[in-house]
């Protein structure tokens, strides 16, 4: 009885050393795969906060890229339009500088058909009420002289600088220039304008009154047509006017 109970004792304790030494041995296998794993699992969650992180880097990258794709494309347009703006500017001014060409080239085809000379003050450019009224007195010949020009040179004395007198010939040019496009309507690009400054005295610059002489300028109405103003308006279609009526007899 006695031996029975304790070979079932020695039997018990053989199975709880067996089972504790398969418990430590799972927990030593185990132990290290489930470390790995949870390294496995954090290093996943980080990767995945890292590709969130690249692809909103990534999107907010393409949305820059985008608003600045957008923003070249405003300047570009801006700029073509800019540019056909600056070429049609230039192809005006090659208008111009053309018919300006052709206008000089042609000006000895020219023939002059009056002329008024205005005089200005010492330094001035400003126009008196005597020039005003020579240059109207020209201007009416305007309306019967085809094919028109006017050739405007403005002159200085010999007083002050050669730079200077070319800039204040050609202020006082423009301001007759001014007058007679505002007073009478005439285009601008019936001016053929020349500052001489000191270069064409029209008297000794030795003398006061020569002096004065010298600060003018020389406007000439001017015409490549062979006919002559007083024809072309004679050949004017005339005013139809009313027969008048008989005397009635009382």
């Amino acid at each position: 009885m006695n031996r029975n109970i304790v070979a079932t004792f020695a039997a018990l304790i053989m199975i709880f050393t067996v089972g504790c030494t398969t418990k430590n041995y799972v927990s030593k296998q185990t132990t290290p795969i489930i470390n790995k794993t949870n390294e496995l699992d954090q290093i996943t969650a980080q990767n995945t906060k890292d590709i969130r992180d690249v692809d909103s880097r990534a999107q907010k990258g393409i949305t820059d890229v985008n608003t600045r794709s957008e923003a070249a494309n405003q300047k570009a347009l801006a700029a073509g339009t800019a540019a056909d703006q600056a070429q049609q500017v230039a192809t005006q001014a090659v208008t111009g500088v053309n018919a300006l060409t052709n206008t000089v080239a042609n000006l000895d085809n020219y023939h002059p058909v009056t002329e008024a000379t205005v005089h200005f003050g010492f330094n001035k450019a400003d126009l008196t009420k005597k020039a005003k009224d020579a240059l109207d007195e020209l201007a009416n010949e305007v309306p019967n002289t085809p094919h028109f020009i006017l050739e405007v040179d403005g002159n200085t004395d010999s007083v002050g600088g050669a730079d200077y007198n070319y800039e204040l010939s050609q202020r006082r040019a423009f301001a007759v220039i001014q007058y007679m496009a505002e007073a009478h309507n005439i285009p601008a690009h019936k001016f053929y304008i020349v500052g001489l400054g000191k270069d064409k005295p029209a008297a000794s610059n030795n003398s006061a009154s020569g002096r004065q002489q010298n600060r003018r300028v020389d406007v000439r109405l001017m015409t490549n047509s062979i006919e002559s103003p007083a024809a072309a308006q004679n050949n004017a279609p005339a005013a139809q006017t009313e027969p008048a009526e008989a005397p009635q007899q009382k």
